[in-house]
């Protein structure tokens, strides 16, 4: 097992303690971690499906029953499940052992991670979503709050013993505050379809009780959120990636309310249905001195480190490695 004094000394042969050649101006400071726990996040899309099925296939069914038919043969619970496994399993449970390495981390390294610094995290990554990513929007709060949690605690084990100047710190805040901006972002589920009697059929059925999500699956033209109840998101009403008569309804709309029939830009109609609106809020260079300190940080870790480096630390295993 390695000790923690030889898994820091790991830690540091993979920095530097030069600045980094990237003018402070010229970096983006959050795409790199948003990427790493987007990535993070894709994974526990996957994660908390599986322990839904599982949860499924613990409350009494059979392993035998049917679970879908073609032409008169089942495939059964047990084939669905051992597919799953073979598919997921290994990602699933090595996203498992992480949180706990995360947690384990954190204790043994004295690491602390409050709530504000989970919401700081929330709002950057946000802000920064690609409007065709749908990472974001599988996970329930709690869960996403954890994911980011431990994240954070990764970053700050790799980076306390790395020193970074005020100043620097600084300059990039005075150079960068429109990062710091966040508009106020709509959460936005959506349904698409071909042409106006169809989108006054679907709003009719809308009026009439039918839940938003179960009628974006059956009839939305959009594919990509289709599956996901419609929803496409936390939308910015500056938004450029996404169709733009989207934005200029939603920012009409308060948090529950469903929009009147529109007409898109490429002919087809949509119903927009807002479920949150976050308000636009800036932040200050005390609320984001120790964000940016530690992002600052990462930039001089010359390789990736994962929550894997610290499986030996503590004692960490899967039988998938055995």
């Amino acid at each position: 097992m390695k000790s923690r004094n030889n898994n820091n000394q790991n830690i540091q042969q993979r920095t530097t303690s030069s600045e980094n050649k990237t003018p402070l101006s010229k970096r983006r400071l959050k795409t790199k971690p948003t990427l790493t726990v987007l990535a993070i996040l894709l994974v526990g899309n996957v994660f908390w499906f599986v322990l839904w099925i599982l949860a499924s296939f613990n409350s009494g069914s059979s392993s035998s029953e049917a679970v879908a038919t073609v032409d008169g043969e089942t495939i059964t619970r047990q084939q669905w499940m051992a597919s799953m496994e073979n598919l997921y399993g290994k990602e699933t449970l090595h996203s498992l052992i992480n949180e706990k390495v995360m947690e384990k981390a954190a204790k043994a390294y004295g690491i602390q991670v409050n709530d504000e610094e989970i919401d700081l995290e929330l709002s950057l990554i946000r802000s920064t979503q690609d409007g065709t990513d749908h990472s974001l929007e599988i996970l329930e709060d709690t869960q996403l709050r954890q994911k980011v949690r431990s994240q954070l605690i990764l970053e700050k084990v790799l980076t306390k013993d790395i020193v970074i100047e005020e100043e620097a710190v600084l300059k990039f805040y005075e150079e960068n505050k429109n990062l710091f901006n966040i508009p106020t972002t709509y959460r936005t589920s959506l349904i698409v379809v071909n042409n106006i009697n169809d989108a006054q059929s679907v709003k009719q059925e809308l009026t009439n009780g039918s839940e938003f999500s179960v009628l974006a699956r059956e009839r939305s033209l959009d594919t990509s959120s289709a599956s996901l109840g419609g929803n496409i998101g936390y939308i910015t009403t500056s938004q450029t990636n996404i169709d733009p008569e989207i934005p200029k309804v939603i920012e009409n709309l308060e948090m529950n309310e469903i929009s009147e029939p529109f007409l898109l830009s490429d002919g087809q109609y949509g119903i927009a249905y807002v479920t949150e609106i976050i308000e636009s809020k800036s932040f200050t260079y005390e609320e984001v001195q120790e964000h940016i300190k530690r992002e600052l940080a990462i930039d001089q870790l010359s390789s990736t480190v994962t929550p894997e480096m610290f499986w030996d630390e503590f004692k960490a295993s899967s039988f998938y490695l055995n």
